[in-house]
């Protein structure tokens, strides 16, 4: 099998592994123990939020513990809500194509009298960072824009959004769940407040991340109990977690130079033959996108079948996000960039790992012509367009 589905999430690195199972079998006291089995646990979480914190440009005690990206978007923008409230600032930015954690929560306060704007991303989904300043009004209490997008793996201009918050009093998150460890993150250069990372993205496990949070900023808890976290998020911690999420992230780090150069040069090779498809398309730019990430749009088939079939030929890919593959309707990042109804519903995104030779990156490109036309060969869809009773949109 080629797995081509890194963005859903990735198989857990070795280092990770054996660091999980050794604090597991060795090291499994409760952090909160007083006596030295408990100590020692505690230790290792304090040593991996140092690890944690000298990665991103951060001081430990910025980085708080969590169950994962969604936890920590919730967090954050909840937490930034609160503050605002407090100051009679009740407007926050966003963008229309951020990760459901973040929509769904803005969503929420919209309810309780937020008002919310949503930023257009435009047909190359790159945010640009004017706008966002052109957004911000004297009640903005938030700006949240994610690093880089989940689906079609646009790079968004962080920095540049992070210093026009900064210069303009807004407290600014992003949601780096997909850029961590895969193109370079320093919260004290990029201008960032908040930050949400999930350790199963880069080859960390499932279950575990973290929240930055400027030292200054105030959370809001969002889980109830214990006094775990400074106070902040109740619950025993994960340790064998945390401390294979330190690993993993460590090492993603230190290859990465590698490991991008390597993927950049797969994943054009990628675009390149799947362009020779006819009525095919891209989605996002090609270049200002993250190493792994292949999006595109055929005309006349549905992404599904796609899937299923590629699967039969030993490919494991998507249509979009992971978390809302259950649903019937097209992506709502795809909408976002301009795609109708029905391009958007015949997508498929490839995530590739770092260790996609050539000879597989040619047998996908071969096996998504064949599967294409062969869908397209009983598709009314694209019976009617090649008799010109529809007309081509790609």
């Amino acid at each position: 099998m080629i797995y081509a589905d890194n963005a859903a999430t990735t198989r857990m690195s070795e280092t990770a592994i054996e660091t999980m199972t050794s604090v597991m079998r060795n090291e499994w006291g409760n952090p909160s123990s007083l006596y030295s089995r408990g100590q020692t646990a505690k230790e290792i979480i304090e040593k991996a939020r140092e690890d944690i914190a000298a990665v991103i440009g951060a001081e430990p005690r910025e980085i708080y513990f969590t169950s994962g990206g969604s936890e920590a978007d919730n967090q954050a923008i909840i937490s930034a809500a609160e503050l605002g409230r407090k100051k009679g600032k009740m407007h926050i930015i966003s963008s229309a194509f951020e990760h459901h954690a973040v929509l769904h929560t803005l969503n929420k306060l919209e309810k309780e009298g937020f008002e919310i704007t949503l930023l257009d991303v435009h047909e190359n989904g790159v945010i640009v960072a004017s706008e966002v300043e052109q957004a911000i009004r004297d009640d903005t209490c938030l700006v949240t824009i994610m690093y880089a997008n989940n689906e079609i793996g646009t790079i968004q201009p962080i920095r540049e959004i992070g210093e026009i918050c900064r210069r303009k009093g807004v407290l600014f998150h992003t949601d780096a769940v997909q850029a961590m460890a895969h193109i370079p993150v320093n919260v004290a250069l990029d201008n960032i407040d908040m930050l949400s990372s999930s350790a199963h993205k880069y080859h960390g496990p499932k279950g575990v991340g973290f929240l930055y949070a400027k030292k200054n900023i105030v959370l809001t808890n969002v889980i109830e109990g214990g006094a775990q976290e400074r106070g902040k998020r109740a619950g025993t911690e994960n340790v064998a977690g945390i401390a294979a999420m330190a690993a993993a992230l460590k090492e993603g780090i230190d290859r990465m130079p590698e490991n991008a150069a390597h993927m950049t040069a797969m994943r054009d090779r990628l675009i390149a033959g799947l362009r020779e498809i006819p009525h095919s398309a891209l989605n996002g730019c090609s270049r200002r996108r993250l190493p792994g990430n292949v999006n595109f749009c055929f005309e006349g088939i549905e992404g599904e079948s796609l899937l299923l079939l590629l699967d039969d030929k030993g490919i494991e890919a998507s249509s979009g996000s992971a978390c809302t593959s259950g649903s019937l309707d097209p992506s709502h990042v795809l909408l976002a960039i301009g795609r109708v109804h029905d391009v958007a519903h015949g997508s498929l995104r490839l995530s590739i790992g770092e260790d996609i030779t050539e000879e597989e990156v040619d047998y996908i490109i071969s096996s998504v012509k064949e599967v294409v036309e062969y869908l397209r060969g009983f598709s009314p869809i694209w019976r009617d367009l090649m008799q010109g009773k529809r007309e081509f949109i790609l």
